[in-house]
């Protein structure tokens, strides 16, 4: 009698545990690592994050957080709905040259409440232009 009720127990707790983990709103990304490249100073900004909620609730962003001040992550605050796509724009600021990695972490209503998007790329100074000394009307005679 007692192994028939701890099989039984056992069927019931791994039957919940099946359930509980198949709840919930999911986030899920196409990626969330975005390569700019090398890219030269002042090219476009924006880079976009596309997910799907997988899950079986709709899906709340609650905040989306640059690791700095020159990462800025903009997001949907409506509910995203099962099934339904959109995506989490991030601004990186190009006028600073050199190579970066930043990330976004996002907190949200799920049972793994956070995620981490990242950046990285190489921004390159634009080439330097030829000057003619203002005295001068570039004509040699």
């Amino acid at each position: 009698m007692k192994q028939i009720l701890s099989i039984l127990a056992f069927v019931l707790i791994g039957a919940y545990c099946a359930t509980a983990q198949s709840t919930g709103a999911v986030m899920t990304f196409d990626v969330t690592t975005i390569d700019y490249g090398s890219i030269e100073k002042g090219s476009d900004p924006i880079r976009k994050f596309k997910f799907t909620n997988t899950g079986n609730e709709p899906l709340i962003i609650k905040t989306a957080k640059g690791s700095c001040g020159c990462t800025v992550p903009t997001y949907p605050k409506e509910p995203i709905m099962p099934g339904e796509s959109n995506v989490i724009e991030v601004r990186y600021d190009t006028q600073r040259v050199g190579p970066f990695t930043k990330t976004v972490t996002l907190t949200t209503n799920e049972s793994a409440d956070t995620h981490t998007l990242t950046i990285k790329g190489d921004v390159k100074a634009a080439p330097a232009q030829e000057s003619v000394p203002a005295g001068s009307s570039g004509i040699k005679g």
